[in-house]
């Protein structure tokens, strides 16, 4: 297996000119625990904090965080989004964070889906840390991924 963003051991940024200029999509996820006494807090007062509502803000965030991937990970190109999407998941002490891009053009969004899942899981951090500094954000991966050389299904 050959690395593509490496020519003579120094990095660079792919060439896609060649590539199909095909619809890409990619979904990603991470997951957002929390101790028993803040999750409790949280549920008691509707998923809103002192900041605001918190996945109507880390959907905000997410987003965000997708639209600026280029401008985070130096070899990113940066891409026109046509959608970016966030969903959650409310589970028992944690939140599933989905975010689903998409584009058309000659290189996929999997770095913008992990970025977005990343963002938001991150926002949801920042606005409920008054709670507890002992919540953690896991498991962030890539779920799937069409459009290019190869479809990708977690």
């Amino acid at each position: 297996m050959k690395l593509t963003h490496f020519k003579d051991g120094n990095p660079e940024m792919v060439d896609v000119s060649a590539k199909a200029v095909t619809e890409r999509i990619a979904q990603a996820e991470s997951f957002v625990h929390f101790p028993a006494a803040a999750w409790k807090t949280l549920e008691e007062n509707g998923f809103t904090t002192k900041k605001g509502a918190l996945l109507h803000t880390a959907s905000l965030a997410g987003v965000m965080g997708a639209k600026k991937t280029a401008d985070l990970i130096p070899l990113c190109h940066p891409l026109p989004l046509t959608s970016c999407k966030l969903d959650f998941e409310i589970l028992d002490h944690q939140i599933r964070v989905i975010c689903t891009t998409k584009t058309t053009g000659q290189t996929g969004v999997e770095m913008e889906a992990l970025t977005g899942a990343n963002v938001a899981a991150l926002t949801i951090y920042d606005m409920c840390k008054a709670l507890s500094h002992d919540i953690r954000i896991t498991d962030l991966q890539l779920v799937q991924k069409s459009g290019g050389k190869k479809d990708f299904k977690r």
